[in-house]
């Protein structure tokens, strides 16, 4: 059989996928895993479609990666590795997980940390040699580190953001009322806390310091001029759960107030860096009214949805969340998910950079008969995309659509040859280059339409 008729079912297969769509579809959460010690976070190693890693902030002094086999859902026994001491106060332990973008060559893992003196820090880790699952120990590389001066609002998030750089949140300190200084850490950009920083640890531009194994991003905002290198944004509070939407790379901050409001701020991808989300002088849309402040300053970056707190149940603190992305779900896509840690109510909308549309409030559907989500403290994402939620409590569920199984995605997730999260024809090309073929879309319709079909994503 000639190459040109094996490829033209999966030719078909991949327009099918690229078009597909759905009508509304109702949503609910399945538990995969309980008994965790204190879950905080839940993500993926770039590429790997097997597995979760589960960040438990801390087991007395201890503070732990754990795997999800998502085969089974086994949480395996062993953990991928553990980090003592750590911090055991208020909002202190093992905060973050990062995986290089290199991932599957160079092993190298980042994790964010508050250690026995309350210091923030940055560790690069790397997976062993002999066993995917169980990463070294020994191979500990410190990368940053920054004092705190309080065991709250320590931040904890980081990332990779699309463009290969290292994104790292820290929180203004803690106390209250961001304290720090004449007028606070938050719009102190001399500072690192009350901050977005971004940095590359692939290089190093302070070799005689073995603290700091990183360099500079040449284009950071305050390279050059007045303010530390390594801040790409400012005026947070305390950034709690934070993610890039793997499809726009969009950047979505999710920032808990002082006593009124709670908020989430918007950075879209084509961001150059250097907004000022406000704190300490904007609580959400709302004044301050504290020293040194000017309040509503057009050059102030307000946040695009807030709530208040109170009400019944009683709201407290923002969880970030994620703009879904998986396949099992068409209709969702686009939607960002997020919560409140102490009324457990969890909320989506549409958000384009501009308006707010299609807000709901999602408490009802996930709050299962079985079981009750308590202590939201993180969403996730699975490789595919579908989405992940775990509490305080040790549970992890999976939102799946009512009122089965979570669909095969492997498809999809093997169809998107360049891990874009679309599938279309630079997947297909991409595929036919192995075979010396390539197709415009013109010419693969005048191909697909002998099947009665089409391929209308370009």
């Amino acid at each position: 059989m000639s190459t040109k008729k094996l490829l033209l079912p999966a030719m078909v297969a991949l327009c099918a996928l690229a078009g597909a769509t759905e009508g509304a579809t109702a949503l609910t959460a399945e538990r995969i895993v309980f008994g965790m010690s204190r879950p905080v976070l839940v993500t993926h190693a770039p590429g790997d479609t097997s597995r979760i890693f589960v960040v438990e902030q801390r087991s007395g002094t201890i503070g732990r990666i754990r795997i999800i086999e998502l085969g089974t859902d086994t949480l395996l026994p062993t953990p991928f590795l553990e980090i003592s001491p750590v911090a055991t106060g208020s909002e202190q332990g093992l905060l973050g997980l990062a995986f290089d973008p290199d991932y599957d060559t160079n092993g190298y893992f980042y994790v964010n940390y508050t250690d026995s003196s309350w210091n923030t820090r940055i560790v690069r880790y790397q997976v062993s040699a002999g066993d995917p699952n169980v990463a070294n120990a020994a191979s500990a590389t410190p990368v940053l580190s920054i004092t705190q001066p309080d065991s709250n609002h320590n931040g904890g998030w980081l990332a990779f953001g699309p463009d290969g750089y290292l994104y790292i949140a820290q929180g203004d300190g803690g106390s209250g009322f961001d304290p720090w200084g004449s007028f606070g850490n938050g719009q102190n950009t001399n500072v690192l806390l009350g901050k977005l920083l971004r940095i590359d640890p692939s290089g190093d531009d302070f070799p005689g310091d073995a603290t700091r194994n990183y360099a500079i991003p040449p284009d950071n905002p305050f390279v050059g001029v007045s303010g530390a290198d390594e801040i790409w944004a400012y005026g947070l509070r305390n950034p709690w759960r934070n993610s890039f939407d793997r499809e726009t790379g969009d950047l979505y901050i999710a920032d808990v107030g002082q006593n009124v409001i709670e908020e989430i701020d918007f950075q879209p991808a084509s961001s150059t860096g250097g907004e000022n989300y406000g704190w300490r002088c904007m609580e959400g849309l709302d004044c301050t009214t504290l020293s040194g402040c000017t309040c509503n300053a057009p050059t102030l970056e307000l946040p695009f949805q807030t709530y208040t707190h109170g009400g019944a149940p009683f709201r407290c603190s923002i969880t970030g969340g994620y703009v879904y992305r998986g396949c099992a779900i068409p209709d969702l896509r686009g939607t960002y998910f997020y919560a409140d840690y102490c009324s457990n109510q969890i909320w989506s909308l549409r958000y384009d950079g501009m308006t707010v549309t299609e807000f709901m409030d999602r408490s009802a559907e996930l709050d299962t008969p079985a079981f009750t989500i308590n202590s939201i403290t993180s969403f996730g994402e699975d490789a595919f995309g579908e989405m992940y939620i775990c509490d305080l409590g040790g549970e992890i569920y999976r939102i799946i659509p009512e009122p089965g199984q979570l669909g095969d995605c492997c498809a999809i997730a093997q169809a998107d040859v360049d891990h874009n999260g679309i599938v279309n024809l630079v997947d297909l090309n991409a595929v036919l280059f192995g075979f010396g073929v390539s197709y415009t879309l013109d010419d693969l319709n005048e191909v697909l339409f002998r099947f009665g079909s089409d391929c209308t994503t370009p």
